[in-house]
């Protein structure tokens, strides 16, 4: 059992990192294996809506949108944390989420999803909405915390004062080893709800 997590603020030990930092270290003592992933320094193209990767299976932009694909395959689930910027993620990590959640050739459904935000004062939760959107459009199990998964500082030193904070990571990491061990308990003695056929329509027709 695997997850992933993925670090969208441009500075590689900032306050995000501290915070995914104490999701993953609660996610080992639960004997869940973890891979953290710093992509917010990164030049990522944003989604130009070319739709190649449906006939491809991978983003036309071959960077680390795809190789981060082929990783999330393999794994239970994803942790995506972000900072607050103008009460919203970085921009970075949403070019990144908009070519992943188009381009990835599998489905995503019943992987497990959390969003993890970090901010000076203010901006969590509207940042927190913004990237649970994507785990819920795409049938994933989202799984919260005693509080919204977020952290305050300015620097990462301040997070260690943050108690309440790295409490909710804490039980984050716990409630997502329990989510993933029950999915994985489900799937060997259930069969997965049916699938239809999707029914696409946009509003003129």
């Amino acid at each position: 059992m695997k997850v992933l997590l993925i670090n969208g603020s441009p500075h590689a030990s900032g306050c995000t990192y501290r915070a995914l930092s104490e999701v993953a270290s609660t996610l080992h003592q639960e004997g869940i294996e973890t891979e953290m992933i710093h992509i917010g320094h990164l030049q990522i193209h944003g989604c130009i809506a070319c739709y190649k990767c449906k006939e491809t299976g991978k983003c036309v932009f071959n960077d680390c949108v795809n190789q981060i694909a082929a990783k999330l395959e393999q794994t239970d689930g994803i942790v995506v944390g972000s900072p607050v910027y103008y009460s919203g993620m970085a921009g970075t990590l949403k070019s990144f989420l908009d070519r992943l959640f188009c381009s990835a050739p599998y489905s995503m459904r019943f992987k497990v999803g959390a969003a993890v935000v970090s901010a000076r004062r203010a901006g969590t939760v509207a940042t927190f909405d913004d990237i649970n959107r994507f785990f819920t459009i795409s049938q994933m199990i989202v799984v919260g915390s005693q509080y919204w998964n977020e952290v305050h500082g300015a620097q990462a030193g301040d997070v260690e004062q943050d108690k309440e904070g790295l409490q909710t990571m804490r039980v984050l990491g716990r409630n997502l080893s329990f989510v993933i061990r029950s999915l994985h308990l489900g799937k060997s003695q259930l069969q997965l709800p049916e699938e239809e056929p999707w029914q696409k329509t946009n509003f003129i027709r």
